[in-house]
């Protein structure tokens, strides 16, 4: 539990994550900029709609990044989180809006070698910075890291889609694919926003889960 850290060990799990949302912030806004310029030149939706979602996490991960610069992390842990719900709500708007749009329009995108790379190389990433993000936060009782790495899972999620999508259309012909994938991946950020905008719940649950694995570990 983080009541049990010494000050030393809480000092460097800060640093820890102060570090990975660093590396998100910045890999996400290489990924925007690459994904928003090959969507544009693709007439892709779905690349345009990844790369705005890149900025999306680019906010949630300054807000941990913001929390763990104060004094005293802990005290700020309740408005991150209602940063971070709000990002949550934003990403599912915006890839309902996208999705739903690519669907009525039947919007046929070109294909995009760049484009295909690029979420690739996401979807091999970002699991990597969610867990050791998640891993991090789980020790030092942080709701705030934790739930700032499901926001970097569901951008992994949706990075899988899109990887589909722009591959199906490619060689298949399934224009619909990533809009349909994009739908689900919707629903389970607005059930993320929601527990991240509880906060106490979303603490809760952290702390039970710590108890757990302490009780089986003995």
């Amino acid at each position: 539990m983080s009541s049990t850290l010494t000050d030393p060990r809480r000092e460097i799990l800060h640093r820890r994550i102060r570090l990975i949302v660093g590396v998100t912030i910045g890999y996400n806004v290489v990924e925007a900029i690459i994904a928003i310029t090959a969507g544009t030149v693709a007439s892709s939706a779905a690349l345009i709609g990844f790369g705005l979602d890149s900025t999306i996490e680019v906010l949630s991960a300054a807000a941990v990044a913001w929390q763990f610069t104060r004094r005293d992390p802990e005290r700020w842990e309740k408005p991150t989180l209602r940063v971070i719900a709000v990002a949550f709500f934003a990403l599912a708007a915006y890839v309902t809006v996208t999705s739903v749009t690519a669907l009525v329009t039947a919007e046929r995108p070109e294909h995009s070698t760049i484009g295909i790379i690029l979420t690739a190389v996401s979807v091999a990433v970002m699991p990597f910075l969610s867990f050791a993000e998640r891993r991090a936060g789980r020790e030092l009782g942080s709701a705030t890291a934790v739930a700032d790495s499901k926001q970097t899972l569901i951008c992994t999620y949706l990075s899988a889609a899109v990887l589909i999508g722009l591959v199906a259309n490619s060689l298949l012909g399934w224009w619909w694919a990533d809009s349909v994938a994009g739908l689900a991946i919707a629903a389970f950020a607005v059930r993320e926003g929601i527990e991240a905008w509880r906060g106490d719940a979303c603490a809760t649950s952290i702390g039970m889960l710590l108890e757990n694995e302490d009780d089986h570990d003995h």
